[in-house]
């Protein structure tokens, strides 16, 4: 078979082709390539650029379609070095509004960081004494009572840190605390003494819809008795459910006589009052019930 000489379409070297593939490549239109690599290198039409960062002076390639400027860069990082140096230019130079930093920032940001925010606003702790105090006398304006813990859970747990405790804070107010729960004895507005503030809102409420009702009425002839009756319902107030297992233990005896006498019960528990107040929506049925 005879070889004729041709030169490679990329590089020029000299090779050698048989009569058959110099035909062939005559009726297609192909050009000859010495290897693989240098066709490839032929057909690859992205462009040889240098980066402009002057700090990398990369060599890559790149499309003609993806060349959009003068400006093209290696990578995002060195795009972003380059950017970034101009555009601080264009902005004033700030400092951190935090009295004690004073570092350089750039851009709107007022504080140089998230720490440096906090401690800028931080509220001194004798204005803040000052807010709690206000907060609660501002209750008791509003409702003629201290307020419980329960109903105060946003300023609790700050009250107890700056003060001691809840009770430190009622009495910083001007106000006498009570310091055990349900120790204190309250009359309620028709004259009923109620075992705690609880019992008396619920006493208030019914006496506020002219509702009749008992203090203090025995389960069946037997010693235990419901918080209050209003003809044939009981309603039973379970402050202490859940603190004390000896009122647990009373509780259920009592749950035990109401099943076994087939008796009516209304049962609500502290959550029914505080920190949300629900006794219009759990004591609804009783509205127009043996009203005075």
């Amino acid at each position: 078979m005879k070889f004729f000489k041709v030169r490679c379409y990329f590089c020029e070297k000299e090779i050698q082709r048989s009569r058959g593939r110099l035909n062939e490549a005559k009726k297609f239109g192909w050009q000859f390539y010495c290897s693989i690599k240098c066709q490839s290198k032929f057909r690859n039409k992205q462009k040889l650029l240098i980066c402009r960062n002057s700090t990398c002076r990369k060599t890559f390639r790149r499309t003609i379609n993806d060349i959009h400027s003068e400006f093209y860069f290696c990578s995002h990082s060195c795009a972003a070095i380059v950017n970034n140096s101009k555009r601080t230019k264009n902005y004033l130079q700030r400092y951190c509004a935090n009295q004690v930093c004073q570092k350089k920032i750039f851009y709107n940001n007022r504080f140089c960081s998230s720490v440096c925010h906090a401690r800028a606003i931080k509220i001194p702790t004798d204005e803040y004494r000052k807010k709690i105090i206000q907060k609660i006398k501002n209750f008791y304006n509003q409702n003629g009572r201290i307020p419980l813990k329960k109903e105060k859970v946003e300023i609790y747990v700050t009250a107890r840190e700056l003060f001691g405790s809840w009770n430190n804070a009622i009495q910083a107010a001007g106000f006498n605390p009570n310091p055990i729960l349900f120790s204190k004895k309250y009359y309620a507005n028709d004259g009923h003494k109620c075992d705690s503030l609880s019992e008396k809102i619920i006493d208030d409420w019914l006496t506020s819809r002219k509702i009749l009702h008992e203090r203090s009425v025995p389960f069946s002839n037997t010693k235990h008795t419901a918080d209050f009756k209003i003809g044939d319902i009981f309603i039973e107030f379970f402050g202490l459910h859940g603190e004390l297992k000896s009122y647990d233990r009373v509780m259920k005896k009592k749950l035990a006589i109401i099943k076994a006498n087939n008796l009516k019960l209304v049962s609500l528990f502290p959550a029914d009052i505080f920190p949300i107040y629900k006794l219009d929506q759990r004591l609804a049925n009783l509205v127009n019930f043996n009203q005075a």
